[in-house]
């Protein structure tokens, strides 16, 4: 990934030479399958199903519909698949392909996957809950909640990062993802009738925050653990570089033992020896060492 360095701040320049790419797979396929949808769905209203518009039949199944008005539990996942309109379609892509991509190439297409799929399936809980409060019953279709989630994590990971608004005027991304959503806000309570699911894309929003903070906790708590457990050495395995002092260890003492005071034997230092491989030297009384070393004396 290279960089221009300009005073103190990093610029990012895209390059395909340091591993950055511009379709990375988690990206690619979602941009292939959500307009592969559109157009299948689009083919698919010419033909009928037992009488009935095949596309009314899909339009029943795969969008998002209110609790007792035809929900079913994997519409939480196939709706973010579905639009209602060419524009809708690609402004969705757009954003997911312009936000999604650095990020995708710097977390990994694993991560990258997971956390949008959460930020989508959260988006339609939370409408689920606030879309009959304001009377909105209608089913919801459309990437947008997870997309808002993914812009979310574009703020907070790269916020001064400038976003050009009509490829023209430049604002750093923290403020220009902060006025979208404030805009959002205040049109999901003031217009509550113009079919736009507005606390769909605050609520995919709201969960990217959450799972974005519950990661940096579980990483920080990681981090802990690990410079606790490097904190703690094992006794067993205590080498000579090691700064843990052997409390269990004594100095050795000598002694000038004179033949007079001392007499041995070959018996005697057998039994010291078995001793020693038994018990080991410190198990050795003072008398048993001035022996053992008397013994060494006369073998030298």
């Amino acid at each position: 990934m290279s960089y221009y360095r300009y005073s103190n701040y990093s610029y990012y320049r895209p390059s395909f030479f340091g591993g950055f790419k511009f379709f990375p797979p988690v990206i690619k396929y979602l941009l292939i399958s959500n307009v592969a949808i559109f157009i299948l769905m689009s083919f698919f209203g010419l033909f009928r199903l037992q009488g009935l518009p095949l596309i009314q039949v899909i339009g029943t199944l795969f969008p998002l519909h209110p609790f007792g008005e035809g929900f079913l539990p994997w519409q939480l996942f196939t709706y973010m698949f579905m639009h209602g309109g060419f524009w809708h379609l690609f402004f969705n892509m757009f954003a997911l392909w312009m936000f999604g991509m650095e990020m995708e190439n710097n977390w990994g297409s694993k991560r990258f996957l997971i956390y949008y799929i959460v930020c989508g399936v959260g988006a339609g809980l939370v409408h689920l809950a606030v879309a009959p409060l304001l009377g909105q019953v209608a089913p919801t279709v459309g990437a947008s909640g997870a997309v808002f989630g993914v812009l979310l994590a574009f703020g907070m990971l790269y916020p001064d990062r400038p976003v050009y608004i009509y490829f023209l005027l430049p604002i750093r991304a923290k403020y220009f993802i902060t006025f979208w959503i404030g805009l959002e806000l205040f049109y999901g309570v003031t217009s509550t009738g113009d079919g736009i699911a507005h606390f769909a894309h605050l609520g995919g929003a709201a969960v990217g925050l959450v799972y974005l903070l519950a990661e940096r906790r579980k990483l920080a708590l990681q981090n802990l653990w690990h410079r606790t457990k490097q904190r703690v050495v094992p006794t067993e395995h205590v080498n000579e570089y090691s700064t843990y002092q052997r409390r269990n260890l004594s100095d050795a003492n000598y002694y000038d033992v004179h033949e007079k005071d001392t007499q041995v034997n070959q018996q005697q230092i057998d039994e010291i020896l078995d001793k020693i491989s038994q018990h080991g030297y410190q198990s050795l009384t003072e008398k048993e060492k001035k022996i053992l070393f008397e013994a060494s004396k006369k073998l030298n």
